[in-house]
């Protein structure tokens, strides 16, 4: 956990060194992408996996970001933050993979459950519990908290990545908070542990 926090600050501080990264991915610097990728990947995976939750499609979440931002490096302006361009991008990602899961549910037969037991997961850093919590918010919400706390972005970065305004962010992480402190206090008084639920 403590490498993953220093991953996050080490974005935090290092905001202008993104921006100027970008600007050489624009013009080709071939050690650009891999700077980028490692900076961000980290982050942007929380972001995924505190949206839907499967490791598995998170990965593939990232990918395709990845590759969005590839294709479209050239819309990226010079000056501009980098991380509320970024998050737009991986939000129009997110939604398009939702989209392509439930068409594809659709058409999928479930069956019942494979004879052999799947491996469980251990939690791997003291973020699950968090994620396992705001996975129980609404979309917007758990976007807009997901942003803030995990990907460490401003209320305007949030604001702009998602095309709404900055009292729109607000208020949203507003009732987020407070249906965050509901659960908490729900749980304290039912003895329930910090284990997800």
């Amino acid at each position: 956990m403590e490498s993953e926090l220093q991953e996050v600050n080490f974005t935090q501080r290092s905001v202008r060194e993104l921006d100027h990264w970008m600007e050489r991915y624009q013009r080709a610097d071939p050690g650009a992408p891999a700077t980028l990728i490692a900076a961000l990947s980290p982050m942007l995976l929380r972001f995924f996996q505190s949206q839907i939750g499967n490791r598995d499609q998170a990965d593939d979440l990232l990918q395709d970001t990845w590759l969005r931002i590839h294709r479209v490096r050239h819309t990226y302006r010079p000056g501009e933050p980098l991380l509320p361009w970024v998050y737009a991008i991986a939000r129009r990602a997110g939604v398009d993979g939702y989209r392509k899961r439930q068409r594809i549910s659709k058409y999928e037969i479930t069956m019942d459950q494979l004879p052999e037991n799947p491996v469980q997961r251990e939690p791997d850093n003291k973020l699950d519990g968090f994620e396992a919590l705001i996975a129980l918010l609404p979309p917007a919400e758990r976007e807009t908290i997901a942003m803030l706390k995990l990907g460490g972005l401003s209320l305007e970065e949030v604001a702009r990545a998602t095309s709404s305004t900055v009292g729109a962010v607000k208020q949203r992480a507003h009732r987020a908070y407070e249906r965050l402190r509901k659960m908490l206090i729900a749980r304290r008084d039912t003895g329930v542990s910090g284990e997800t639920p």
